[in-house]
């Protein structure tokens, strides 16, 4: 049995939600990958009456030249316009979701966005191919696949497959794909890294991005705007709507850095929740308290307040504002700044073990840093890569004992102390070595075709600078978390508070709600 009763009993309750008749039509053929699909799918077809199961030949199957990826799946909801979508390989692991929310979808279960995104989304007048190669270990994944499933589901011109780069590795290397999620339209690269529906909607049409900042210029002011969608800023937007008040939350994406993170253990409530769990679950409580989100959006400029009392925050040619603002725009990985870095990001160099990893199964790699993260990088990593070298610039590594004993009693990884990375070098197409300057000041290079980088984080906090004390790229706050800025708070990583820490945002996020509703009630 592949899926266990389990997984069986919680898909079939979900599955409930399938309205429409559907079929599972999979393209098979004698390897493992293949029996363990057509299991999975004969146990999915069988736990409703409306789904179905067939195994079909792709075209010129036969002659080696098919055009169907095999193994692979359709999901089809018949009729005119027929809906599928596509999944090659088993969408398991982080994509496991995804499988269940094409189920649904294609099965009738409407799509959950904003009706702005849905209109946009039905209103794309011109066909094309998606294809999104993925991992099953990506935390950010998940996101575009479930975004272009929808899009195909919304709109019967667009067609999406997702690609399971282990599974097919040949067209991973034909490629020259190193990081994942990457997005091809109609054989061309469209896009890598996180994207969302109304993200791939608005590089679909530029037309909807004035449309939309028209529609949020005309906005009423609200009492508190949170700029920031991370655990800060999501705790910040649902502290303030309990207090009965009209909220905005106003960031790139709900969740912030934290989707980029595996696994969280460190919170007093739960043994562990995925990163992507946690953004999901502050999701639904911002919109279980009446919370306006706002996602898609970077700020560019604070405002001080107007003669009305009001503040306001330019997110390019759009402007919200609000009696109060709290910032929680979070910080983004730091980068090394060598020579190469830019010129092989996502073609070697990559910022997440977990989404990335997979791609350089049995080949050697490097992590830059000495930190936690660093470390337990490197332990994912000697899984997959025939060996591991940990590049640290200091004398010795800052990682906690237990995860340096743990590197040190794997048999294909090395650390170096005291090197200063000095380049990534390349052939053209992928990384083939790290160099560094040893504590001797002699240059020395280590072959590798993947380099992780794993140094820290700089404060989101530029847009801010000419206007609110700064502390090394941090905003200066006081015990109550405001601002130099009377009126304007923040919270997480983004200020210049020591313990970068989930937990630590997510109290931070709270006082400062509090503490803006306390100055509010006493002016």
């Amino acid at each position: 049995m592949f899926l266990d009763q389990s997984t069986l009993s919680q898909l079939g309750s979900v599955m409930t939600n399938i309205k429409l008749p559907i079929r599972l039509e999979a393209t098979l053929d004698d390897s493992k990958r293949s029996t363990q699909m057509r299991e999975m799918l004969q146990q999915t077809a069988a736990l409703s009456d409306l789904v179905t199961f067939t195994e079909v030949l792709g075209k010129g199957a036969n002659d080696g030249e098919s055009t169907v990826r095999t193994p692979s799946f359709a999901i089809v909801r018949e009729g005119a316009p027929e809906v599928a979508v596509r999944f090659a390989g088993l969408p398991m692991g982080e994509e496991f979701t995804s499988f269940v929310l094409a189920l649904v979808q294609v099965g009738g279960h409407p799509v959950r966005a904003d009706q702005e995104v849905l209109d946009a989304a039905a209103a794309i007048d011109q066909p094309h191919e998606f294809v999104t190669y993925m991992s099953l270990t990506c935390q950010n994944c998940p996101t575009v696949v479930q975004a272009l499933n929808a899009l195909a589901v919304l709109n019967s011109g667009i067609t999406h497959t997702a690609v399971e780069g282990g599974a097919n590795q040949a067209e991973i290397q034909k490629l020259g794909i190193k990081s994942v999620p990457t997005i091809f339209m109609d054989g061309k690269l469209f896009g890598q890294g996180r994207m969302d529906l109304a993200q791939i909607i608005s590089k679909l049409d530029t037309s909807s991005d004035a449309k939309r900042a028209e529609r949020l210029n005309q906005l009423a002011p609200f009492d508190v705007l949170v700029v920031g969608g991370g655990p800060a800023g999501a705790t910040a937007a649902i502290y303030s709507a309990r207090k009965g008040l009209r909220v905005a939350m106003a960031g790139e994406r709900v969740g912030g850095q934290v989707l980029d993170t595996a696994t969280i253990e460190n919170l007093a409530v739960t043994k562990s929740v995925t990163g992507p769990g946690l953004a999901g679950e502050l999701e639904v409580s911002m919109r279980h308290y009446g919370v306006e989100i706002l996602s898609g959006l970077i700020a560019t400029k604070l405002h001080e307040q107007d003669s009305s009392g009001l503040f306001a925050v330019d997110f390019g040619d759009a402007t919200l504002r609000a009696k109060q603002v709290i910032i929680a725009t979070g910080a983004r990985y730091r980068t090394t700044g060598v020579p190469g870095e830019d010129d092989y990001r996502n073609r070697g160099v990559s910022f997440c073990p977990h989404c990335d990893g997979p791609l350089f199964k049995g080949k050697p790699v490097a992590v830059i840093g000495g930190g936690n993260s660093a470390i337990e990088a490197a332990i994912d990593l000697a899984g997959l890569a025939t060996h591991v070298t940990v590049v640290e610039m200091m004398p010795e590594l800052k990682a906690d004992d237990v995860l340096q004993k743990k590197l040190n009693s794997l048999p294909n990884t090395t650390v170096i102390t005291s090197a200063k990375v000095s380049a990534v070098k390349g052939d053209g197409t992928e990384v083939t070595a790290l160099e560094y300057t040893d504590a001797d000041g002699k240059t020395q290079s280590v072959n590798v075709n993947g380099i992780f980088v794993q140094i820290g984080l700089i404060p989101n906090s530029e847009w801010v600078s000419d206007i609110l004390h700064l502390n090394r790229g941090g905003i200066v706050v006081d015990e109550q978390l405001m601002t130099s800025l009377p009126g304007v708070f923040a919270a997480g990583d983004v200020t210049d508070t020591p313990f970068k820490q989930v937990v630590v945002a997510l109290g931070a996020g709270a006082k400062a709600a509090i503490s803006a509703f306390d100055y509010s009630i006493r002016l």
